[in-house]
C-alpha cells in the first residue's frame, strides 16, 4: 500500500500538522511519501525530508501553487493518484478546500476528520459536534482522507528521505487569488500554540479583552482565543475563533475564560491536556470536561490571576 500525505506550509516553514498526518497514515499501513506544492518552498521540502517513516519527499514548485487553491492542487493531486491507494491531508484550511474536490474527480467519498485509525480500510471520525463518534470503513480502491491533527502524537523529524522535483500540473485557469488580511500578532499561533486562553460574551467588550485577557496570555506565552459568541459580538476577529466552526485547538493547557462550554465550543477544544475554566455560573457546561475549575467573577478573578503570575 502508499500513501501520499499532503504538506501542510506556508512556503516557508513546514506546519507541525504534517508530521501528525504522517502519524496517521503510519498507522493507515503501507509507503509514505509526502507532497510538498508551493512557491519557493524549497526548505519546506528539505523539512518534510526529515520526517521519520516518509519514503521520499515530491517537491512541484511552481507560482500557481503559492496560495494553494482548490482548482490547480486537485489537478496536480489526481495526476499522482494513480501511485497511491490513498491520499491523505489535514484538516487545515487548504485541506479543506482541496480535498473534496480531489475526491470528486477521483470519483470516490472522503472521509473527513478522522481521530482514530482502526485498519487499513476503516477510521473513526467525530459526529454531532464531537458528541459521538462514527466508525468508517471505506470500499473505495482510493482512499480519500483528512486528518484531525490534534488527534495524533506527531511523529520525530529523524528521517533522511530523498526530494524529488517534479513537474506542475495543467493549470485549470478557472480560480485566482486575489488577496488576503491576516491578523498579525507577536503571540503563537492558535492552532499550534502550547497554552491558548480564550475569552467569551462575557467579557463584553474588546476593550475587556485587551485589559484582562492579552495581559494573561502575555506573561504566559499564550496565544489568545475566542468562542463564537464573542466573535459574532465584534469584541475579537473571526480568526480567533475556537469550536468546530473555528480552529481546532489541543494544547497542553487551555484556559477559558466567561465561556460557558456550548457543544460547538467543546468540539473545538476538549482534547487540550489541562482545562481550566473560570465561570461565575458553577452550572455552565465548561466545568464537566475541565480539570480545574473556577467559580468566580473573571473581572475580579483575571486581575488576581496576572498578579500572582
Amino acid at each position: 500500500m502508499a500513501i501520499l500525505v499532503i504538506a501542510d506550509h506556508d512556503n516557508q516553514s513546514l506546519n507541525d500538522a504534517t508530521a501528525k498526518v504522517v502519524a496517521a497514515a503510519q498507522k493507515i499501513g503501507g509507503d509514505i511519501d509526502v507532497l510538498v506544492a508551493g512557491s519557493g518552498a524549497s526548505g519546506v521540502a528539505e523539512a518534510a525530508g526529515k520526517i521519520s517513516g516518509v519514503r521520499k519527499v515530491l517537491h512541484a514548485d511552481d507560482a500557481h501553487y503559492e496560495k494553494r487553491l482548490a482548482e490547480p492542487m486537485a489537478e496536480l493531486i489526481t495526476g499522482l493518484a494513480g501511485d497511491y491507494d490513498a491520499i491523505v491531508s489535514s484538516t487545515g484550511t487548504d485541506g479543506r478546500n482541496f480535498m473534496p474536490r480531489v475526491a470528486a474527480k477521483l470519483d470516490v467519498m472522503q472521509i473527513s476528520a478522522i481521530t482514530g485509525v482502526e485498519s487499513a480500510d476503516t477510521f473513526v471520525r467525530p459526529i454531532y459536534a464531537g458528541n459521538a463518534f462514527a466508525t468508517v470503513q471505506s470500499s473505495d480502491s482510493k482512499k480519500v482522507i483528512t486528518v484531525q491533527p490534534t488527534a495524533f502524537d506527531a511523529v520525530s523529524m529523524e528521517g533522511s528521505a530523498s526530494v524529488e522535483t517534479i513537474g506542475a500540473a495543467a493549470f485549470p485557469g478557472i480560480s485566482e487569488f486575489v488577496g488576503e488580511e491576516l491578523t498579525k500578532s507577536d503571540r503563537p499561533e492558535l492552532a499550534g500554540a502550547k497554552i491558548v486562553i480564550s475569552g467569551g460574551r462575557a467579557l463584553g467588550s474588546n476593550e475587556a479583552f485587551e485589559e484582562h485577557i492579552y495581559p494573561v496570555a502575555d506573561k504566559l506565552g499564550a496565544a489568545i482565543g475566542a468562542s463564537r459568541a464573542a466573535v459574532d459580538a465584534g469584541y475579537m476577529p473571526n480568526d480567533y475563533q475556537v469550536g468546530q466552526t473555528g480552529k481546532v485547538v489541543a494544547p497542553e493547557l487551555y484556559i477559558a475564560v466567561g465561556i460557558s462550554g456550548a457543544i460547538q465550543h467543546l468540539a473545538g477544544m476538549k482534547d487540550s491536556k489541562v482545562i481550566v475554566a473560570i465561570n461565575k455560573d458553577e452550572e455552565a457546561p465548561i466545568f464537566q470536561v475541565a480539570d480545574y475549575g473556577l467559580v468566580a467573577d473573571l473581572f475580579q478573578a483575571m486581575p488576581e490571576l496576572e498578579k500572582a503570575l
